[in-house]
């Protein structure tokens, strides 16, 4: 992109957001000139007379909360506010700068005040944190930074709303109960404005993954409570203790072990919720141990013998108390049993999967399921074939069965998939699953099917003129045609076959692919049949393999498979190869030809975005070794009609996985150092 288009985008975002660059132009103003840039601020002479807080209401400074706003306390705000601004700004883009500044006005003094008021009544109580921080005074605009970082929340797409919401959540709390400082409170109090203003936290009907997730977060927020005890004194409104003697490795330890565990609840592991409600169970019990103790020698007996404030151990347990119970609520959610069947019934057997798809038809990439590797769920007498890989449950095209069960099998496949504790997933799927798929899935185009309609196909005009010449030049120089089926076949032919896809797989450097491209295992399936090209000296100078396409109990089409030519043979063998198979089946009463989709090789539309950039560079970079581009080029000399191929998933969390599980469904048998060697050939290319 040159600079010329950069600057006008820019200027536009600049436009959008007045009030979010007109505090960052302030606050770094202010800072230059009360040298808060290079110094605290509150060595200054000038901070009793500029912060807010309680001491400065009381004393009569009304004008603190405004005056404070604008000045910063440390120099290392300054850098760490840019994430907080850029959310800041985010917020106003999307939602307008009116009600930004409302949100932050708004936020800012509720957090002041609010802070100031709740401060007054609580230091009046026997409450040490409280009669400290009543004392405090401060400067700053995160109270109505925050309050506007949680009305952005509010503007994200559903999942993320929740997610981020519980993210934020948890860090504040965690901020709050540990430390407990006054400008964490001004914090908690902008965010639950917000919260009681726009009520955009509202988790209705929480799914199972979101179940889980929130667990996760509960359990890395509270170990974090727990791991913060090795690193610094809780200094919190529950108590305050000293850090806890321990080495780094200690803190290591008990972070994995955190993160183990909490990545198991995020798998809905079983084992996971046991191990915690277990610990929830200890924390019970050291609850009423101490409150014994506290009954029979009092607070100061049981300090003295422990040396640490007992309010922070008490706090600490509480919390997983509290915890527990949503852990018992949700506890449906921790039964995830990863190689359990996902089906209704029983899975059916191959032989099952190929009678349906010839009593109920499928679509161009319908036979492919019916190859190795592939597991089948059964719901109904509805059929879903996919692949565990990554802790995907990676179903490949539509599902079989009568098209009226589709939704419900659809349905039934992602609720078992989840409740696994997999992430399911349709690829190369159509419109019709597109439909089926629950509300929120994202979509993602993966490619184009080609399809070639056979009835009243002639290669006659302009626009079939390749076609005809490498038809009638293979007739000039005697070129055979033969469709056959490879068990068919005499040895040295099928010892011809092997050699040229032996040849073809040792130029890529990686093994063929697999999932919805076959080898010659496959095309030796009695049901799919072989195009063969055959010179005047016997040899084999090109082959296809076709799959049949089943509708109303007969088959009423083919989908091309595999392409391979021989070095040095018949020019336009492919064109001539796929002319003549269509002119054959076209007899046979086919309907339709698929010469099947060419992935990452989809023509977006000029305005399609950051997707097709991201797939365009994909493209480029894979064309060297595997040609997909030019494939679908040599695909248009048939004159096809599109169908769009979709990867159908819940949203973008899911993206890595499912790449990783393509990456093992395509390349089951590669090594790493196969893709560590092409890794290096596709760079070389791009340079």
């Amino acid at each position: 992109m040159s600079d010329t288009s950069r600057s006008p985008r820019a200027s536009t975002v600049a436009r959008r957001v007045p009030v979010t660059l007109g505090l960052a132009g302030i606050l770094l103003l202010v800072g230059l000139l009360g040298g808060g840039l290079w110094s605290p601020f509150s060595a200054s002479p000038l901070f009793p007379d500029i912060a807010y807080g309680l001491p400065a209401l009381v004393e009569g400074r009304w004008w603190t909360p405004i005056t404070g706003t604008f000045f910063v306390d440390a120099p290392w705000v300054y850098l760490a506010g840019v994430p907080a601004l850029v959310a800041m700004g985010f917020f106003e883009y999307t939602r307008g700068s009116r009600l930004t500044a409302v949100y932050f006005a708004g936020g800012q003094l509720f957090s002041v005040l609010g802070a100031a008021a709740f401060l007054a009544v609580a230091s009046l109580l026997p409450w040490s944190w409280a009669q400290q921080q009543a004392g405090v005074l401060d400067v700053g605009p995160s109270g109505g930074v925050f309050a506007c970082i949680a009305g952005a929340l509010a503007v994200l797409p559903s999942p993320w709303r929740l997610r981020a919401w519980t993210v934020f959540a948890a860090a504040l709390s965690v901020a709050f109960v540990y430390y407990g400082s006054l400008p964490d409170l001004e914090h908690v109090l902008a965010v639950g404005l917000v919260l009681a203003v726009d009520r955009s936290l509202r988790p209705q009907r929480v799914s199972v993954r979101e179940q889980r997730l929130i667990a996760f977060v509960v359990v890395c927020a509270l170990g974090a409570i727990e791991i913060l005890g090795y690193v610094a004194p809780m200094t919190g409104p529950f108590g305050s203790s000293a850090a806890t003697s321990g080495s780094w490795v200690d803190v290591a330890i008990n972070t994995v072990i955190v993160l183990v565990v909490a990545t198991a609840l995020r798998r809905g592991r079983r084992w996971a919720w046991i191990l915690v409600l277990l610990y929830c169970v200890a924390n019970v019990l050291l609850v009423l141990a101490i409150l014994g103790i506290l009954i029979v020698v009092g607070l100061s007996g049981i300090e003295a013998q422990l040396d640490t404030d007992v309010t922070s151990i008490l706090a600490s347990s509480v919390l997983w108390i509290v915890a527990s119970v949503y852990f018992v609520l949700v506890r449906g959610a921790f039964r995830a049993r990863p190689r359990a069947a996902l089906g209704d019934a029983t899975p059916p057997s191959v032989d099952e999967v190929e009678n349906e798809l010839r009593a109920t038809g499928g679509g161009t990439l319908s036979w492919m399921t019916t190859w190795e590797g592939m597991s089948y769920a059964r719901f109904g007498r509805g059929i879903v074939a996919f692949q565990r890989r990554s802790g995907v449950a990676l179903a490949l095209g539509d599902p079989l069965g009568p098209e009226a069960d589709r939704p419900t099998t659809v349905r039934r496949f992602v609720e078992r998939a989840e409740a696994a504790g997999l992430a399911p997933c349709f690829f190369s799927a159509g419109e019709s699953t597109r439909a089926a798929v629950p509300e929120g899935w994202r979509s993602l185009v993966v490619a184009d099917d080609t399809v070639v309609d056979l009835p009243g196909l002639q290669f006659t005009g302009k626009a079939w003129g390749a076609v005809r010449t490498s038809l009638n030049r293979a007739q000039r120089e005697g070129m055979t045609f033969r469709l056959t089926r490879l068990a068919d076949e005499p040895w040295g032919v099928r010892q011809q076959l092997r050699a040229i896809s032996e040849s073809w797989v040792g130029d890529k450097g990686l093994p063929e692919m697999g999932f919805t491209l076959g080898t010659l295992h496959e095309a030796a399936d009695p049901e799919v049949r072989l195009a063969l090209a055959i010179s005047p000296a016997g040899d084999v100078d090109g082959f296809l393999s076709w799959l049949p396409v089943y509708g109303e109990g007969r088959v009423r089409g083919w989908t091309l498979d595999l392409m391979r030519r021989r070095d040095g043979g018949f020019g336009p063998v492919m064109e001539y190869l796929i002319g003549s198979s269509a002119q054959q089946f076209s007899a046979e009463g086919a309907e339709v030809l698929s010469l099947s989709g060419a992935p990452l090789a989809h023509e977006y539309p000029p305005d399609a975005g950051a997707i097709a950039d991201l797939q365009a560079r994909m493209a480029t970079l894979l064309e060297p070794v595997y040609g997909f581009a030019s494939l679908h080029r040599f695909k248009q000399k048939f004159h096809p009609r599109y169908e769009t191929m979709y990867l159908l998933y819940r949203d973008e969390a899911d993206l890595t996985r499912i790449g990783a599980a393509l990456t093992r469904a395509f390349l089951p048998h590669a090594t790493l150092r196969q893709f560590a060697a092409a890794g290096i050939d596709l760079v070389r290319q791009e340079r």
